[in-house]
């Protein structure tokens, strides 16, 4: 049976769904439909799934509050207003709140920036025990505007609909469609963008993203899966949504540290985290000095810039270490000279970062007659249980270098773990296949728990217009 409510001409009152807390509304049997104040209304989305996204000011006198919303869209309807004036609305179905009780609504969208109330609550809106005294206001609990200024807590806000960006060259392997698969079925809309096909409006005013000629929409976040051949360009198109405000699962500037296997190392020494004994430098007769300082011969030679195995060398003798390692300056290439771990045996372990949190980890193993795990080299993998130690590294190393999402590979020794490489766009397959968990909704949850309702957008906000406002 429905609770009885009694309501004044006008109430505080709650969008929880949209993470609008507090919202002074005008409420009016006289009107059919309910309205609420949106600008930047941006449609996206399917024709299956169709969503809308748009800003709200909640508070009249302070356009500075701005919050992003997004919902399901159930209708687009020509809607008349008081004055007489009919448009095309889209509709959509929210929760309303009113001192503890709360009941779904259909609700328009619609500019009410002239206006005194930022929502209107019309008849429909009102359930089964609702009632209005005209002459009275504020008959339930007064709320106010400085709800918006509390910080919430990381993951605590209301789940909405995301448009959700994956830059990438390989837009159907395996990494991708189990990422799009995992976004879909949390009711988020996922694309995927060739990387080499964009380019870039660098401006003040109005920074885009452009593909095959047309600006890109607004995302919510990018995903960048940028391959190693085009990590320089990748990471200025990952720069410049940064720079239009949309959240990065890794920010350029960490994909970089990480891609720089240089680089990530010497971050990583000044975290004090163990790795094995590495080896840089530039002119031809430091080449014994490099062999002699990680060590000696059997020594790993690593392009700076590999991947998935590949410019991964064993030098297994001194003579072959000195003739590779001035094979590779004669070619001008920058390459680490590292130390061989014998005691790994041909193992190590992939743990998988998200947020913060080791999600999985598997142990991968050498196929006969090679010495690199990597799945891509013929590696194969099993899941296995990280020792404490091992989790604190792969945690500490994927903070160091500022990323999100990470695949730290370490070597388990009798000196604790050793980190060889941290990778920033890590594969889901074997990791999927060797633990049997499912990581790419891992990775969408992050995507929810940091992308927030506060708008950050360099676009000009809209000009108020006028001071006359009504109900």
């Amino acid at each position: 049976m429905s609770e009885t409510l009694n309501l004044g001409w006008e109430e505080w009152v709650g969008l929880p769904d949209l993470s609008l807390p507090a919202i002074k509304a005008k409420i009016d049997t006289g009107a059919r439909t309910s309205a609420l104040h949106a600008v930047a209304v941006e449609p996206f989305g399917t024709e299956s799934n169709p969503q809308v996204r748009f800003i709200m000011h909640p508070d009249p006198d302070n356009p500075d509050v701005e919050i992003v919303c997004s919902a399901k869209v159930t209708d687009r309807r020509m809607v008349t207003s008081s004055n007489g004036v009919a448009e095309s609305r889209y509709v959509i179905k929210t929760n309303i709140e009113i001192d503890g009780q709360a009941w779904p609504i259909e609700v328009s969208l619609t500019n009410r920036e002239t206006m005194g109330y930022r929502m209107l609550i019309g008849r429909s809106a009102l359930k089964k025990g609702v009632s209005v005294s005209p002459g009275q206001s504020f008959l339930q609990p007064k709320l106010n505007f400085d709800l918006y200024k509390k910080r919430q807590r990381k993951g605590s806000l209301p789940r909405r609909p995301l448009r959700i960006g994956i830059l990438t060259q390989e837009p159907h392997n395996y990494s991708n469609t189990r990422m799009i698969e995992a976004a879909e079925s949390r009711g988020h809309v996922i694309e995927t963008i060739r990387t080499s096909r964009c380019f870039m409006a660098i401006n003040n005013e109005k920074p885009e993203v452009h593909f095959d000629g047309q600006a890109l929409p607004r995302y919510d976040a990018i995903i960048p899966r940028i391959g190693s051949k085009i990590t320089f360009y990748g990471m200025a198109v990952v720069r410049q949504f940064e720079s239009m405000g949309v959240f990065c699962l890794n920010p350029a500037i960490a994909i970089g540290s990480s891609r720089d296997k240089l680089l990530a190392h010497q971050i990583l020494s000044q975290y004090k985290l163990g790795m094995p004994t590495t080896a840089f430098a530039r002119t031809s007769r430091d080449t014994q000095g490099i062999i002699d300082l990680v060590g000696g011969a059997p020594v790993v030679v690593k392009l700076l810039e590999s991947t998935q195995g590949k410019g991964v060398i064993l030098a297994e003798t001194r003579k072959a270490a000195t003739a590779l390692v001035d094979a590779f300056r004669g070619l001008d290439a920058h390459f680490l000279v590292q130390e061989f771990v014998k005691e790994a045996k041909g193992s190590d372990i992939r743990c998988f970062v998200v947020d913060g949190k080791v999600v999985g980890s598997m142990m991968r193993t050498a196929a006969p007659g090679e010495f690199r795990s990597n799945i891509h080299q013929g590696g194969s993998a099993k899941k296995i249980k990280l020792t404490s130690q091992e989790r604190a590294t792969a945690i500490k190393a994927a903070k160091a270098l500022r990323l999100n999402v990470a695949g730290v590979d370490i070597l388990r020794t009798g000196d604790g773990p050793k980190i060889l490489e941290v990778n920033s766009s890590p594969g889901l397959k074997g990791i999927e296949t060797a633990t049997g968990k499912d990581i790419a909704t891992t990775i969408i949850e992050c995507i929810e728990n940091n992308v927030g309702t506060v708008f950050h957008s360099p676009v000009k906000k809209p000009r108020k217009r006028g001071t006359n406002k009504k109900g």
